[in-house]
């Protein structure tokens, strides 16, 4: 055990110190022997701990973390994992293999509480309850970092300069609402490079969603007026502007100015769009989340509803897997601590239950966002019946979620018994590849287990042309060769003992007997050969429904069209299919969006717009002379000298 001050927590976020190793002293003959030495060596660190809060780790033998738990007295809360007689049987196992025990002092429970949930969110230990599906919800922005704001969907940090807003469920909403936006606005959501490179308007500007600001036919300060009504229809002065839009359309109307009275309809009709889906209508509620949980074993959904500026902006459920004993209290808190863990709360937080430390998980979720957030469980009105909505969506998807895991275990033990495997695999790794005539060629590998795709866990591959698997023009084979030499050099490397249950116990590839010999080559030549591999061809006349199996040792065979493995099996095939093309697409076409002017030193938007308006194409620039570069506004002799012997060195 080793104990630190805490003197800045900003800085302790991101900290995972190695702390040295304490062995404890023998154990009780009357426990098991894992059991009693766990709790020998715990009651030896506890003689040296202090009374202050602060944050544990429990680690096993190989450093990987078990618990993270804070503590307002840390010799206290430890000395409660002492007393067998008062743990549970998964506490008991905690112990059992608990080798390491990490402390870092904090100056508070609230910082102890904001550090736990970091890192519980970094270490994702075994024995805590885990948001493991929490990736960064998209909002909308309106940047502020240009003269001409661009309005945009923004997910991740918070790292540019301007408004934003949401979080939004889904990144459809935010991809409807940021298309309404522009046509109600007439705001651009072309990016800064883009918009330094117009000459003339573009086709959003003839559709009549964007004002030409690129060309100049819009002033900066009308374009500033454009930019704050959408800030305040986003912040909920919706009610306002649709007054002030009716208004101009009927003065238009009565001035017999039709095209004008249509254009305000059209607007009005947007703005009227984004609102369409608006079920959610309480008084006074403008910023706040409503948080319910329905639990069901170790299975709990949690059902998120997020309004913002008075408007519904969808909602998203989440699923967290955890000990039978955990209460709608525990698991409302894990939630809480690790979602807003990089997320600004709202002024309100609406809970179906009590969660465990309520005011002072508000009390650190207000240090966090700078300003008081307040978490509740409504008793009556309209807050209540929000909650009680909010509870049947969370029971309902956790019905839907519980049936298709049992479905999924159900398919996964047939193939367990199709395929000759001693279990129902729990993870299965299915590989495509996709190129045209081998350009632009990637590896696609999707996870599937028993609560169905797991999308965190899928992985690309960009076919390297060097190495020892180097793949030349489009030979499948080599490149499924290099994808699995690639995937498993690295899990031998990372986690030999495969204990981090990120190894599979199936792989399908997408091929025939010869994809299959080359998984194989790869597989024996790693030493892996313990591992299940078939591959999945298609039939005699490509059909779905006659695909044929291949595996080491067996003859090729086929199932039933109706047979549900089956249907099961094109399922896995034809998601992975469309990991890999989807891939493809976005990699091939990065590259043909990419000019380049892009890659010629010294040539930012200002001189990249000038070349192009005077040559009009990449292409003209590319085989202009030197005196034609020098021609063109804002290139000097020196300038011109570069991008000549750019692209006459070979870079065009």
């Amino acid at each position: 055990m080793n104990s630190e001050p805490q003197d800045n927590l900003q800085d302790r976020l991101h900290d995972n110190p190695q702390d040295k190793v304490h062995n404890g002293a023998a154990g009780s003959a009357n426990l098991p022997p894992d059991l009693s030495r766990g709790l020998a060596y715990l009651k030896a660190e506890v003689r040296k701990l202090s009374g202050d809060p602060g944050v544990y780790r429990m680690l096993n033998g190989v450093g990987e973390a078990l618990y993270v738990g804070k503590a307002r007295n840390l010799a206290r809360r430890v000395t409660s994992y002492t007393q067998p007689n008062r743990l549970s049987n998964r506490l008991m196992r905690m112990v059992s293999e608990t080798e390491t025990l990490e402390v870092i002092v904090t100056k508070s429970e609230i910082e102890a509480l904001l550090l736990e949930s970091n890192l519980i969110k970094k270490l994702k230990p075994r024995y805590n309850i885990l948001l493991r599906d929490d990736k960064s919800l998209p909002q909308i922005l309106i940047t502020a970092d240009h003269p001409f704001g661009q309005l945009t969907k923004h997910r991740g940090r918070k790292t540019r300069k301007g408004d934003y807003f949401g979080p939004f469920a889904s990144a459809g909403a935010v991809n409807r609402t940021v298309a309404d936006l522009a046509r109600a606005f007439m705001l651009r959501t072309c990016s800064d490079s883009i918009f330094s490179a117009r000459t003339r308007p573009c086709l959003q500007y003839q559709i009549k969603r964007c004002s030409g600001p690129c060309v100049g036919l819009v002033s900066e300060a009308d374009y500033a007026a454009q930019l704050d009504q959408a800030r305040r229809f986003l912040s909920g002065g919706s009610a306002d502007i649709q007054r002030d839009y009716a208004a101009r359309m009927h003065q238009a109307a009565d001035a017999l100015e039709f095209e004008t009275a249509a254009i305000w309809r059209n607007r009005i009709r947007a703005l009227s769009g984004i609102q369409a889906n608006q079920d959610i209508n309480v008084p006074n509620l403008r910023d706040a989340d409503i948080i319910a949980v329905a639990r069901s074993g170790e299975r709990s959904c949690i059902q998120a509803f997020f309004i913002r500026g008075g408007s519904n902006y969808g909602n998203r459920s989440y699923f967290l897997s955890h000990n039978a004993d955990n209460s709608a209290a525990a698991v409302l808190t894990a939630f809480l601590g690790q979602f807003y863990d990089d997320k600004d709360p709202p002024a309100e937080i609406l809970l179906s239950d009590n969660a465990e430390e309520q005011d002072l998980l508000a009390e650190a979720l207000s240090v966090r966002a700078g300003r008081k957030v307040r978490i509740s469980q409504p008793q009556r009105g309209a807050r209540r019946k929000l909650a009680a909505m909010a509870i049947h969506n969370a029971e309902e998807a956790l019905a839907r979620n519980l049936a298709d895991t049992s479905s999924q275990r159900r398919l996964l033990g047939e193939l367990g018994e199709l395929f000759g495997l001693e279990a129902p695999p729990e993870r299965v790794e299915v590989y495509d590849n996709s190129h045209i005539q081998g350009q632009h060629a990637v590896g696609g590998m999707i996870v599937a287990g028993p609560e169905g795709f797991n999308k965190a866990a899928y992985r690309k591959f960009n076919i390297r042309d060097d190495g020892p698997d180097a793949v030349s023009g489009g030979d499948d084979f080599a490149m499924m060769r290099q994808v699995i030499r690639r995937r498993f050099e690295r899990a031998l490397k990372e986690d030999p003992d495969r204990a981090s249950g990120n190894w599979p116990d199936l792989l399908l590839i997408d091929g025939g007997k010869g994809q299959l010999g080359s998984v194989l080559e790869i597989m024996d030549d790693l030493g892996v050969s313990d591992i299940a591999v078939v591959a999945i061809s298609k039939g005699p006349d490509r059909n779905a429904g006659r695909e044929q199996f291949h595996m080491r040792g067996r003859d090729s065979f086929t199932l039933s069209p109706q047979a549900s493995a089956m249907h099961f099996l094109q399922r896995l095939r034809d998601e992975a299919h469309r990991w890999a093309i989807g891939t493809h697409r976005a990699k091939r076409q990065k590259t043909e969006l990419t000019s380049p002017l892009d890659g010629v030193p010294g040539i930012g938007p200002k001189r990249k717009k000038a070349l192009l308006a005077h040559f009009g194409s990449a292409r003209a620039v590319s085989s202009a002379g030197l005196d034609d570069l020098e021609s063109v506004d804002g290139i000097s002799k020196t300038v011109a000298r570069q991008i000549y012997d750019w692209f006459y060195n070979g870079h065009s």
